[in-house]
């Protein structure tokens, strides 16, 4: 099974430009943008949206938790909505993959 449309949130204006842009990125994530810009072409339909940080709680905690772990986290589909769900049920805990935070 194979994705071909994709959404890219970000909670920085400035990443979400050079993921758009096909020009060359000089900066210290440069190399980062360049392999984003690669994969473009792998999917049918790529779209990148900014989201401010305020707004953005869920992948925040998300990509809190991956970093703690040295993993990454993809949550797609009904694993996306089950989690906002429990997210938003709960006051100050959610689980993600049986461990309370």
């Amino acid at each position: 099974m194979g994705l071909n449309k994709m959404g890219v949130v970000r909670d920085s204006k400035a990443i979400i430009k050079k993921c758009q842009s096909t020009g060359i990125d000089k900066s210290v994530i440069g190399a980062i943008i360049k392999d984003i810009q690669n994969q473009k072409d792998r999917f049918q339909e790529i779209e990148f949206h900014f989201v401010p940080k305020a707004e953005n709680v869920y992948a925040h905690v998300i990509a809190k938790e991956a970093l703690k772990r040295r993993e990454s986290f993809y949550l797609m589909g009904e694993s996306q909505n089950r989690f906002v769900t429990q997210w938003k049920s709960s006051s100050q805990s959610f689980r993600i993959e049986g461990r309370e935070k």
